[in-house]
């Protein structure tokens, strides 16, 4: 069974469009990898919510200035299918990493593999596992905020809805915002059940806007979600560097 489910999730990773999900990560800073999930596989992750078994840590967001609503850290071992998940992405994702990081000067280049990542995380003391799954209710809202757990962090990060826009909820729209000396933008990334979006998770590089002037600027990024009207939005996310 998990190897048929492996095997399946590699088909549909080798389907996907990177060169084109590479153009729009450079263009906007976010890229949707549509179907990603099954709705049977959603279903099984959103059920988990309910659980006490498998956490590190419940945040209810409204204690911490973070907005309304909740989530929790999975313990290691993650669960086999956001395990696989995350082995599975990473390796598409570092050559990107890697191509950013050259252009924006910074000295840091990333292995080809999550375990030899995870192994500079846990050398430098982030051991803690980053996985998490959200629940949002009628009301809630995500601040628009960055994913940033320690001095290893991997630029890309990824989520993954489990819910069903206009059936299991109203509103909650997926929301970017990049802040450049060019001024602000805010994007609103459209998904449906099992689609995953890849996004920034602190800075990204575009070509300098100045006229007649070459070279790159930084583009500073942030995400949240807009308010749930009513019903029941669940999500995962998946960080690829552990935390402090």
């Amino acid at each position: 069974m998990k190897a048929a489910a492996s095997h399946d999730l590699a088909l549909t990773l080798e389907a996907c469009d990177w060169a084109n999900i590479g153009r729009s990560l450079d263009a906007h800073g976010n890229a949707v990898l549509p179907g990603l999930l099954t709705a049977e596989q959603c279903d099984a992750l959103a059920a988990l919510y309910c659980r006490e078994e498998g956490y590190r840590t419940r945040i209810v967001m409204a204690r911490h200035g973070f907005g309304r609503g909740e989530y929790k850290y999975f313990a290691y071992p993650l669960p086999p299918l956001l395990d696989q998940l995350r082995h599975a992405l990473y390796p598409r994702l570092a050559p990107i990493a890697n191509r950013w990081n050259l252009q924006l000067g910074i000295d840091v280049q990333y292995p080809g593999d999550l375990a030899a990542f995870l192994q500079r995380c846990h050398q430098a003391g982030q051991t803690r596992p980053t996985p998490l799954i959200l629940q949002y209710g009628e009301g809630d809202y995500n601040c628009l905020h960055q994913d940033l757990y320690g001095e290893h962090v991997f630029p890309l990060q990824v989520v993954i809805l489990l819910s069903e826009p206009g059936r299991d909820f109203s509103g909650g729209e997926f929301v970017m915002t990049e802040i450049s000396a060019q001024g602000r933008r805010a994007d609103v990334v459209a998904l449906r059940q099992g689609d995953a979006v890849v996004f920034t998770v602190n800075q990204r590089p575009a070509p300098s806007s100045r006229p007649g002037r070459r070279g790159t600027r930084k583009v500073a990024m942030r995400h949240g979600v807009s308010r749930i009207r009513s019903g029941q939005r669940h999500t995962v996310g998946l960080i690829f560097h552990d935390a402090r």
